[in-house]
C-alpha cells in the first residue's frame, strides 16, 4: 500500500521484526522507586510529601510548578523513604522522591471519584483540566505537557488533530502494541479530544510496514465522525511532528513557528490512550510501554512498566546479557540518548530500552569533512548540516542561526549517512544548548 510522505528522510534497518508480534507483558517493580521531579518540558514539579509519609498508587506527589508543567503521581503504594538527587538517563542529578514499595498497589480512593463516563456534557475547560490533574505529556519521548498542547490561545483554530502512529524509530514497537492491543482506548482518547475541538477534524498516520495496525483501527474508527485513518510511507523521519503534518494534510510549519499556527496539534498513540483513562477512569500517568530489544538481551519484549521503575530491573525481566552488551541506549537508536548506568529510572517519556553487542556497533574511525553533500540530501528540515557542524564546532553562533541551526529536529539524518563518520548531528545538539542557555 502506497502511503503519503515528506521529502528526504532515509531508510535505515528497520528491525521491528525482533519484537513486533510481542504482546505486551506486564512487569512490577521492585521494592524502590524513584521518581525525578522533572519528567517533562517545563519547570520541574515540586514535592508535596516528605520523608516518612505513606502514598497510594495514583496519589499527586509532585506539583506542576508553573504552566509548562506536568503534575507527578505515584505509580504504587508506599513509604516516602527519602526526597535526594538522583541520576537520569540524561546524565544528570535530579529532584526526586523515592518511594519503598509495600506491593499492596493500594490505589487513592480520588480516581474512582473524578472519572467523567458522560464527558460529552463536560465543557473543554473541564476536559482539559482532567488531562493536567493527570499529568499527561507527550508519550512519544518529547514529553510537552498534553494540557499545555491542549489550551490553544483564542485567536488560533486547530482544524486537524494529528495522532502519530507512526513509530518511525528503528526497533520500536510499543505504540505498534497499543493500536493492535489497546485500540478501543486510542480510538476514546480521541473521541474526547473531538469534543475539545467539535470543529476539528482528527486523522490517524500510521506507517505502512504495520498493515495489522493500520486494519485495526481503521475497523474501530469507521463508526466515529471526523475520524479517518491514512497509511503513510515507512520512512525515517515519518514521526517528526512537522513531517507528519506535511504527509498528512501538505501544510508546513514555518521556521520558528508551532503546529497551531498552520491550524494543526500532534498527539501520540499512547498519549490517547492516557487522556481517554484520565477522563473515564480519573488514572493519572502511572504506566509505561516500553520495548526492550536488541542483541543484548536474550528476550526481547514489550512490556508495560510502572513509572519510577529502575531500568536494571526491566533489563533483568528481559534476560540481560551484561557482559556482551556494549552499548545502552534509552530511546529509540537514532534520537535516544546512550547511557552509562542502569540504575536509573523509567519516566513518562521513556520509550524504549535497547541493548546491543559487537554485532550491532561498529567502530569506524572518523575523518574529515569529504564535502560530498549526502547529508544535506537526506535532512528532512532542507539545511545544510556539515556547514552547521563547521560553525557549532568552531563556535560560531551567530553563523549558526543565520543558516537557521535553531530548526535542526536533531533527527540523526546526517551522521546516519556521512561516509566520514562526522558525528554532525551532537555537534548541532550542543550548539543549540549553549545558545538557548545564553538567552
Amino acid at each position: 500500500m502506497k502511503g503519503l510522505t515528506f521529502k528526504k528522510g532515509i531508510h535505515p534497518n528497520y528491525h521491528k521484526e525482533i519484537t513486533c508480534d510481542k504482546k505486551i507483558e506486564v512487569m512490577l517493580p521492585g521494592s524502590e522507586l524513584v521518581f525525578p521531579m522533572s519528567q517533562h518540558i517545563g519547570t520541574p514539579c515540586t514535592p508535596i510529601v516528605k520523608k516518612g509519609d505513606r502514598v497510594l498508587a495514583g496519589q499527586k506527589i509532585g506539583e506542576a510548578s508553573g504552566f509548562i508543567s506536568a503534575a507527578i503521581h505515584s505509580s504504587v503504594s508506599g513509604t516516602v523513604k527519602s526526597i535526594e538527587n538522583r541520576l537520569t538517563f540524561r546524565g544528570n542529578k535530579e529532584n526526586s522522591i523515592v518511594i519503598e514499595n509495600d506491593n499492596l498497589y493500594e490505589e487513592t480512593p480520588g480516581m474512582a471519584t473524578s472519572a467523567k463516563s458522560d464527558y460529552k456534557n463536560l465543557t473543554k475547560e473541564e476536559l482539559i483540566g482532567l488531562v493536567k490533574e493527570a499529568g499527561l505529556v507527550g508519550m512519544g519521548g518529547a514529553t510537552f505537557p498534553t494540557h499545555v498542547k491542549l489550551s490553544t490561545p483564542p485567536d488560533k483554530t486547530v482544524e486537524y488533530i494529528i495522532i502519530n502512529g507512526a513509530e518511525c524509530e528503528p526497533y520500536l514497537t510499543s505504540d505498534h502494541r497499543v493500536m493492535l492491543e489497546n485500540g478501543e482506548e486510542v480510538i476514546e482518547g480521541i473521541k474526547i479530544l473531538l469534543e475539545v475541538y467539535q470543529e476539528a477534524k482528527a486523522i490517524i498516520g500510521i506507517e505502512n510496514n504495520k498493515m495489522d495496525a493500520i486494519k485495526q483501527m481503521k475497523m474501530l474508527a469507521k463508526n466515529t465522525e471526523r475520524l479517518e485513518v491514512v497509511a503513510l510511507d515507512t520512512k525515517y523521519p515519518q514521526g517528526s511532528e512537522k513531517h507528519l503534518i506535511y504527509a498528512i494534510t501538505k501544510r508546513e510549519v514555518p521556521s520558528g513557528k508551532l503546529p497551531i499556527d498552520i491550524g494543526c496539534i500532534v498527539q501520540n498513540i499512547d498519549s490517547m490512550v492516557a487522556v481517554c483513562r484520565a477522563v473515564t477512569k480519573g488514572q493519572p500517568v502511572m504506566r509505561r510501554i516500553i520495548t526492550v530489544s536488541g542483541s543484548g538481551v536474550k528476550k526481547p519484549c514489550n512490556v508495560e512498566v510502572k513509572v519510577g521503575t529502575s531500568f536494571k530491573e526491566v533489563l533483568e525481566y528481559a534476560e540481560w546479557d551484561m557482559e556482551r552488551t556494549v552499548k545502552i541506549i534509552a530511546g529509540g537508536p537514532m534520537m535516544g540518548i546512550a547511557i552509562s548506568d542502569v540504575n536509573i529510572p523509567v519516566m513518562k517519556g521513556t520509550s524504549a530500552i535497547l541493548c546491543f553487542t559487537d554485532e550491532e556497533v561498529t567502530s569506524v574511525p572518523t575523518t574529515h569533512c569529504m564535502h560530498c553533500g549526502k547529508c544535506v540530501t537526506v535532512c528532512p528540515m532542507h539545511l545544510i548540516p556539515n556547514t552547521l557542524h563547521r560553525h557549532a564546532l568552531h563556535e560560531h553562533y551567530d553563523k549558526f542561526m543565520d543558516y537557521y541551526g535553531m530548526d535542526c529536529i536533531e533527527c540523526g539524518c546526517c551522521s546516519y549517512t556521512c561516509p566520514a563518520k562526522r558525528d554532525i548531528v551532537q555537534s548541532i545538539r550542543t550548539a543549540k544548548a549553549v545558545i538557548r542557555a545564553k538567552k
